[in-house]
């Protein structure tokens, strides 16, 4: 049997105003080991990856089992399901002998997923535009620090997108543009002091705070303790800050303010390689 493990990143997006738009690899990881020749009962999730891949790639399909380990929170707006997705994809592109290039592995996550925003980052690593099918990426600086408040209760994207209003003012469009374009900028440039005040949201994150009543004042408490700013990562249900300074103290300051709320933090920086095979071997 053939056995390969794939690396995959959590990943943080939005950003803000960026919806579906924005991402950043980071440096918490999900290892994906699938086993060729061996048989198990898959997940939907799995079976539907590998119907997929298997269709594009114009391959017979075979049996494999699935293990996943590592520490990306399950619904937590980090991209877990991304990590299991596209881990299976690379992983099976590997043992059917990698004729699927890394932009088509984002399409069809991207495309199992129902939109891009993690699928990004997670192939590609670092901070990513996506439009359509199309992929922009900057490396990202370790100078800038993500501090994730991780609270204890997941919340699954289907729901945070049944909330979401279907119109929203001209005005607060606009401004979601002009936040969106500030963020690509600081990043494609690498002028990161630009990001602050850059964060703000008029598209999602008013609606989702009834899902996280305490978001805004974590935000809030996160930019006064020296963060570029701050924002719901995700659908949620954690928030990230971006840092460039003193980012231990932000994390105390975010942890305090989601009050009585168990949550617990991570501080981490941007991942700028994406999803990569880790190990691969031959057994009898």
């Amino acid at each position: 049997m053939q056995q390969v493990t794939v690396r995959v990143p959590a990943s943080t997006s939005n950003l803000g105003p960026g919806f579906d738009c924005l991402g950043v690899a980071l440096r918490i990881y999900n290892d994906v080991t699938v086993t060729r020749g061996a048989k198990s009962r898959l997940q939907t999730v799995v079976s539907e990856a590998a119907d997929l891949f298997f269709h594009h790639a114009r391959r017979a399909s075979f049996s494999f089992s699935v293990s996943i380990a590592g520490n990306v929170p399950s619904s937590r707006g980090l991209g877990s399901s991304v990590t299991l997705r596209l881990g299976v994809l690379h992983a099976l592109n590997a043992l059917a002998g990698s004729r699927v290039d890394p932009l088509s592995l984002f399409q069809l996550c991207a495309q199992l997923e129902g939109h891009a925003d993690n699928a990004a980052p997670a192939v590609f690593g670092g901070f990513t535009v996506v439009r359509g099918q199309t992929v922009q990426r900057f490396d990202v600086s370790e100078r800038l620090s993500f501090v994730l408040l991780i609270p204890d209760f997941e919340i699954k994207t289907s729901g945070a997108r049944r909330i979401l209003p279907s119109r929203i003012t001209r005005v607060a469009a606009v401004e979601n543009c002009a936040n969106a374009c500030a963020i690509t900028a600081a990043f494609a440039s690498g002028n990161y002091r630009n990001l602050r005040s850059a964060f703000a949201d008029y598209l999602h994150q008013p609606y989702r705070e009834k899902l996280i009543p305490f978001l805004p004042r974590v935000i809030d408490r996160a930019e006064k303790a020296g963060a570029l700013g701050a924002f719901l990562s995700g659908s949620g249900s954690t928030i990230c800050a971006i840092t460039l300074q003193d980012r231990n103290k932000v994390a105390v300051a975010m942890k305090r303010s989601a009050g009585w709320r168990s949550t617990r933090t991570i501080i981490t920086r941007a991942d700028n390689c994406g999803a990569r095979l880790i190990q691969s071997s031959t057994t009898n």
